[in-house]
């Protein structure tokens, strides 16, 4: 494992920050980054046809179990936040309409602001290294 991810979490607290994903998610304060460094997120949009509705159909589906780490956000500018990666396994229809079971990696940043959070999910793909789960 990466010396720069962070274990070091009880379930509890994961579970506190799902709840704050969540919410963010219930209250549509959430962006998917889709600029020209995320083309993974665009194609992975594309290629399952993940409608708005999709999206937050997996977004709310994510459990405690499926989280995998913390890391500081290296971006300069950004160095204070904190970015949370989950891995949930999920059957999803590819363009072909075939199903296929999907190992999504997911990693968010949440921002608090004065009176409710918001999320920034920076990764949203099919996973494309190895993760470790922290709880299963």
């Amino acid at each position: 494992m990466n010396i720069f991810y962070n274990q070091n979490y009880t379930i509890e607290r994961i579970e506190e920050i799902l709840e704050s994903i969540q919410e963010c998610v219930r209250r549509n304060r959430y962006i998917i980054s889709r600029n020209a460094n995320r083309q993974e997120n665009d194609r992975f949009l594309t290629d399952y046809n993940l409608t708005s509705v999709k999206q937050r159909s997996i977004f709310m589906e994510i459990k405690a179990t499926d989280f995998c780490h913390s890391l500081q956000n290296t971006n300069v500018g950004f160095e204070h936040e904190v970015l949370f990666v989950f891995c949930p396994q999920t059957r999803l229809h590819n363009f072909d309409g075939r199903e296929e079971q999907v190992d999504i990696y997911l990693k968010f940043n949440i921002l608090e602001c004065d009176e409710e959070n918001r999320m920034i999910v920076i990764s949203f793909h099919k996973r494309n290294k190895p993760i470790a789960y922290l709880f299963r």
